[in-house]
């Protein structure tokens, strides 16, 4: 994926080393072996949402661990990692500020993005390094520690830039969902629904920003060719090695279908891949299908 000749964000706020954040792994209050299990597999990859993540996760661990509550440093970042982040968070500025009020009449608002290590506080509570990366609707700000992104290589066998960049355009995603009223709606249809229901809502939402990633790369590609050879693959295999099916199958050996929160490995490729073959939000409406 081209990436370096591009400019960097001026959204992205790096609490990293900021009053504490490592450790979150370490030491008293640090999650365990079967709490990592069940937020790494289950719920680390991609979105889940936070209200529901996080009091879970303060639950088990007590709320214990190192959080950054200092100020966090503005300006592209100068570590290899952070211009990473800012670049891609820059393209797909470019991109939605552009795409939306083009497609659907919508003024792109553009969103924050917050690097940390371990963990710090978001408006939907206490973030940690095990969850993920996550968007808060309530900030409209991303969340990222960027060891996930070694986490992918080591535990999912599903590393490159361009598989890093699908992460970071599917937040981002959340956020577009988010501007156009789509996640107000689903929460509050969420509260009048049964379990199994909420869950399926939860999907299409989830299957809804993998496609809105793919229509960002179908037009930053259109834009600047940053696409190499392999990058598709590399988001393709992403995509099915975080499907619920599979990480369930990894988890305890066999899948709930009405448990799945965020689709299976062959609904999210089928998704990502509308949205970049097409380049259009209308066809990422998961909602009539």
């Amino acid at each position: 994926m081209r990436w370096e000749d591009f400019r960097g964000s001026t959204n992205v706020e790096d609490y990293r080393g900021s009053g504490g954040g490592g450790g979150m792994l370490g030491g008293g209050g640090g999650l365990g072996i079967g709490a990592m299990v069940i937020l790494g597999l289950i719920g680390m990859f991609l979105g889940i949402d936070p209200r529901i993540l996080i009091s879970g996760a303060e639950v088990i661990t007590g709320g214990g661990g190192q959080v950054a509550t200092g100020p966090a440093k503005t300006g592209d970042p100068t570590d290899q990692e952070g211009k990473f982040v800012s670049r891609v968070l820059a393209q797909t500025e470019d991109v939605w500020s552009k795409i939306l009020p083009e497609q659907k009449g919508i003024r792109y608002v553009q969103p924050k993005l917050a690097l940390f290590s371990g963990a710090t506080r978001s408006a939907c509570g206490a973030a940690q390094s095990a969850m993920g990366p996550f968007y808060c609707p309530l900030d409209q700000k991303v969340y990222l520690d960027t060891s996930f992104f070694n986490d992918m290589q080591r535990k999912m066998g599903a590393g490159g830039d361009f598989a890093y960049a699908y992460v970071i355009a599917h937040e981002v995603g959340h956020h577009v969902e988010n501007v156009m009223g789509i996640l107000p709606k689903v929460q509050e249809a969420q509260q009048n629904s049964s379990q199994t229901q909420a869950n399926a809502l939860s999907v299409r939402v989830e299957l809804m920003a993998d496609c809105l990633a793919g229509v960002w790369a179908h037009h930053a590609d259109a834009k600047w060719k940053i696409l190499e050879q392999g990058d598709i693959e590399e988001a393709l295999n992403t995509a099915a090695a975080i499907g619920d099916d599979r990480l369930q199958k990894q988890g305890r050996g066999y899948a709930v279908p009405d448990s799945f929160t965020h689709g299976s490995s062959a609904q999210r490729v089928q998704w990502f891949k509308t949205g970049l073959q097409t380049g259009q939000i209308d066809a990422c409406n998961t909602f009539r299908r």
